[in-house]
Formats: C-alpha cells, structure tokens, sequence
C-alpha cells in the first residue's frame, strides 16, 4: 500500500490518475443522467419509444470504439501523449457544452448525437490513456499504477451512475446536469495540464484515413505476439462478464431481490468496491510485479462467485425499505457478500492483464495494441447483449439462471487459462502457502536475471526449501531434484507441472539425463535451481558442495547467482531434533529471509567458491 500511497504523491502519476478518473465519472454522469431523463420523459418529448431509445444510447457510445480506435493508437504513438490528452480534454469540453445546452433544452436528438461523440472522445483517450503508464512509471511500478486506475475507474463509474441517480431526482434536474458535465470536463482538463511530457514512441508513423485497412493492421499487430493476444482476449472476456452483469442488476433486482432502486445501488457499489479492493489486493498480493498465476485463480473466483450467486438468490423477493434495512436483510445478505466477492476476483483477475499488454509489446506498438483491446473489448460487450437477449428474451431463462450460465462459461476458460500457466497458478500458490507458514522476507532478489538462462545455487535446510524459493523468484524455476522425492505418489504430478528435473545419483543412465535436461533449459533461457549439498543438512551448518556446478557450467557456461535460505533449521521440516516432518511442531509462524547474490561469470564459479558464497550470505543465521 506504501507504493500505491506514493504514487499519487507524484506528479507523473496524480494528474493522469485524475484526469482518468474525472473522465470515467463525467461519461457516466453524462450517459446515466440521459437514461433517467429518458425513463422519466413523456412519449411525445421523445424521438423514439424509450425502449429503443435506450438501446440505441448504449449502441451509440460503444461504436466508436470499432470505428476509432485504430487510428486513437497511431495517433497516441505518433504523438507527445500529454499534449495530446489535452486535445482530446479539450474536445470534451466542447462536446459538454453542447450537452449542456442540449439538456435545458431538453432536445433528446441533440443529447443523443453527443453521447456518440463522447464515446468517440474516449475511443480516443483509451490507448493513450494505457500506453503512457510504462512511459512514466518503473518497470516495479506498473502493476501498483494499474492498481490505482482501475480502482478511480470503477469507482468513477459507481459515483457517477449514484451522482446521475442525485441529479436526476432533483428540482431544475435539467439544469444541474448542464452545469455539471460542463464543470467535471473543465476539471478533468485542468488535471491534464499537470500530466508531464512523455515524448512520442514513433513520430514517423503515416497517419492515412483508411479506416477498415487501418483496423485490419492494429488487429494483426497484436496477433504477432501469442501471449499479448490471449491477455487481450483476457481482458475482453472480463468486460463481457461485468457488461453482462451490470446490465441485469435493475431487473434482477426488480424481479428477484425488492422491488428497491436502493437495492441496484447497492449491487452496483459492492462490485464496485470488490473490483477497487481486488485490484490493490492484486498489487500487494504479487510485490508490484505482473504474476500470472494469480490471472486463473481471479478466474475461478469468478466461477465461484457467481454460482453462489445464483444459489443464494431468494425464491420470492424480500420486502425491505431503507438503506439500512435493506443492506443487511438476512434473505440478501448472502447476494451481497458473493456479489462483493465476484468483484474482488474481477480485480485480481484483470490487473496483471492489462499491465502485461502494457509491458511486454514493443515500445512502438503498445498504443496500437491498446487500441486493439479496447476493438476487442467492444466486441465482447456487444456480445454480451447479444447472449442477454438470447437467454432472457427467446430461450426465456431467468436471471439467476442467466447468473449460473455465465459462472459455467467463465468455468471453461478459468480452466483453460490453467493449462495454459500451470506452473505460474502452481508457484503463487506456493507463495501463499509459505507466506502463511512463514514470515518470508527477501532481500537482494534483484540480482535474478529478469531473462535468459541462470544456475542457482542454494543450501539445503527443510524440505519446503524448494517450494519457498519457487514462489520468492519472480520466474519460475526448474529444480534438480533426487528422484525418489520427486515420485512421491501425492506430488509426483506437482512437480511434473513444474518441470522438476530428477536424478538418482546411484544410476549413470539418470544423471546423464540429468544434465541433458539442465543443459536443455538453461539453453532455452531458463532458470535451473540445484542445492549442491544433494542433501538436506544434518547440523545446519552448510555442506560440501559435490561436482554437479562443475559440470553443467563445463556444458552450459552460465551466470552463477548464490543463494541463501535464512531462519529454517529448527523447524518442522528440517532435521533438527530428529527426522524432518516425524515430530513433534515447535513454532509457528517463523521469520525467515530469502537472500540472493551478486551473479557470478561462469569461469569463476566452481564448487568451492560458490559455497563461499552461499555461506557469506547465510551468515551466522541458521
């Protein structure tokens, strides 16, 4: 939370998280504001019937996103960034001023012909709005920044929808939405005066008004990287989730909760809020780096979640009245704790996905990859519509029912995403579970490669030295591992997840595959962890080391990072006092640290030194 609380301390952060988030809001005063007045209006005020009305707005405000979005990512990669989220908050000040007008003169054509151009403005702030991130934050502050501007959007979009819901039910409505929609986009304008230069990536880019060729290339562009794709299909999946739930909370509320507009908001609020509290979670939770292994499990919370949901829905609705009494009526406590839940697992789900297609593009495609999720995202929430009218209005389910689909379908892809990242789901599991038997803390991790292929070295406490490494080093790690472990019958397959590499010291046929298998990944620019030790220690005093160093840096000369475990013996799973495992807990909770050292070159690292090492870096604490 310290990173997160400095972050909007600092001026290359705080003006763009402003400026985001007084966009979201004023779309969403804007757009809600509108269908309130639409719902309340006389038939004769209106152009259309209110249905098709309605209908038509949220059409309108999505079109852009397939119409302009391609050229919003080469203008955001053409061009200096601050300068030209000025320009776009400049535009929404112009279109406001006409909404103003448009709203005292209650002119409902007008009102909807600027809810397009609104939409076209933030078609135009989306892929600059992501893309400037990297540019003005370190790499170990990406994710706290993703954090923090899903968090403003989702609660400027609660604020907003409950602010329209304000101004709608007051005297001279008309006028206290023209004020305010003019007043949030001159706010949001200021703020962005403040955002500092962020040059342009590629100011060599020809800008050509060819709209369908210009789309066709933004969607190739992000289909030339696998990983970058699927994150984008991630993150679309997530909008057609929340589109499919949100616009089924008013008659959800209506026909199965109580007959209450308090009820909706306070639906919309707690996901809302579980979404703001699952993505600083999502931060804390991964130490401020993009972990995918937390992706598939936000996923089957979802699943989860939104089973409950369905199972605790009441068979009759509740007669409640009051915000209090509402909140916390038995029969709808249940619906709001799932719901709050669901929103939690949509933050830790989404986070490290849109930090990932921020992160990983090349410099010169991130805005137009950005503009390619936000085609894609449109897309999906079209899609959602589509399925909503299916289910409910032709098929005739019911809303819960609706609720069961959707948990189902998630299900699958939560299930995909795991074949997909095993050994990521498998080392933050690790994480949690260690950090829960211990007080883990590392020190001096920075000296792990962030790519191509390491040795790790590390002395042999416990046997959960292996799983505490795993989830302290941010890359997955291939472990050398004396093969009877690793065909333990509980976690033989655990460990073929992780690739565990094993070896029988007593058979030449194993240890030569051994060192295939090490050479192989550490070629392949992976990281292979061995504890030279070969076994767990006796005194807890660091081992000799045996020739398998020697060995694999003769076949795969490598960089050499030392590593120390800290705090371990003595506890359950070490020797001391008798056999690991078959006696009695003494403590719980213990501190431990996890310390690594300065990379040492290959033709340096032999047995000898890199216990010298290991032991320096042990230190006196055993």
């Amino acid at each position: 939370m310290a990173k997160q609380a400095k972050l909007l301390t600092q001026r290359r952060f705080l003006p763009y998280f402003l400026t985001q988030a007084l966009g979201a809001f004023n779309d969403n005063i804007y757009k809600n504001t509108l269908l309130l007045f639409v719902a309340f209006a006389s038939v004769d005020s209106l152009p259309m019937p209110s249905n098709l009305f309605i209908n038509l707005a949220a059409g309108l405000f999505i079109l852009p996103f397939f119409l302009f979005s391609a050229f919003a990512g080469v203008l955001a990669d053409k061009y200096e960034k601050s300068a030209f989220i000025r320009k776009v908050k400049l535009a929404e000040i112009v279109i406001m001023l006409f909404g103003a007008m448009a709203f005292i003169l209650q002119n409902y054509t007008l009102l909807l012909i600027l809810l397009f151009l609104m939409g076209t403005q933030s078609a135009f702030f989306g892929p600059v709005k992501y893309a400037l991130l990297p540019q003005q934050l370190k790499k170990e502050e990406l994710v706290s920044g993703n954090a923090l501007v899903e968090t403003g959007t989702f609660l400027a979009i609660l604020f907003g929808t409950i602010g329209a819901g304000f101004i709608a039910s007051q005297d001279n409505a008309e006028y206290i939405a023209a004020g305010s929609v003019v007043l949030f986009a001159v706010l949001g304008y200021l703020a962005s005066r403040s955002i500092p230069h962020t040059k342009a990536i590629a100011p060599d880019l020809v800008f050509k008004w060819r709209p369908i060729q210009q789309t066709k290339q933004t969607l190739n562009i992000a289909k030339e990287d696998p990983a970058v794709f699927l994150a984008i299909m991630g993150i679309s999946w997530f909008w057609f989730l929340g589109a499919s739930y949100l616009t089924q909370f008013p008659n959800y509320t209506h026909l199965h909760l109580n007959d209450n507009a308090i009820t909706v908001t306070v639906l919309l609020a707690l996901f809302s809020v579980g979404i703001a509290i699952g993505s600083l979670t999502c931060d804390v939770l991964s130490k401020h780096r993009v972990e995918i292994g937390i992706i598939p499990l936000g996923c089957f919370g979802l699943s989860l979640f939104g089973m409950n949901l369905y199972l605790s829905t009441p068979n009759m609705p509740i007669h409640a009245s009051g915000f209090m009494a509402t909140f916390l009526s038995p029969e709808l406590l249940p619906v709001f704790i799932n719901l709050f839940f669901l929103g939690i697992c949509g933050g830790l789900y989404i986070v490290p996905l849109y930090t990932f297609i921020q992160k990983r593009p090349k410099p010169e495609h991130r805005s137009q990859i950005i503009a390619a999720n936000n085609i894609y995202n449109a897309l999906f929430m079209v899609s959602s519509a589509i399925l909503g009218i299916v289910c409910l209005s032709i098929i005739e389910i019911s809303i819960p029912q609706f609720f069961a689909l959707l948990a189902i379908m998630n299900g699958v892809v939560a299930l995909f995403l795991f074949c997909k990242v095993p050994v990521f789901v498998i080392r933050f599991l690790l994480w949690i579970i260690t950090h829960t038997l211990y007080r883990v803390k590392h020190k001096e991790l920075q000296h792990l490669p962030e790519e191509g292929g390491a040795l790790l070295v590390c002395n042999h406490i416990t046997y959960m030295d292996a799983f505490i490494l795993s989830g302290a080093c941010p890359r997955p790690i291939r472990f050398v591992m004396e093969e009877e472990y690793a065909e333990l019958p509980l976690v033989k397959y655990f460990f073929r997840l992780t690739k565990v590499i094993p070896i029988n010291a007593s058979k030449s046929g194993s240890i030569r595959r051994a060192f295939f298998d090490v050479e192989e990944a550490l070629s392949n620019g992976e990281i292979v962890l061995i504890f030279p030790e070969g076994v767990l220690t006796h005194d807890g005093e660091v081992g000799p080391f045996l020739r398998g160093i020697d060995i694999i840096l003769k076949r795969s000369p490598v960089p050499v990072i030392p590593m120390a475990l800290r705090g371990l013996w003595g506890s359950f799973f070490s020797r001391h006092g008798g056999k690991a495992i078959l006696k009695r807990p003494s403590r719980c909770w213990s501190k431990i640290e996890v310390v690594a050292g300065e990379p040492v070159p290959p033709h340096l690292a032999t047995s000898s030194v890199m216990r010298e090492k290991v032991i320096q870096l042990r230190g006196d604490w055993q």
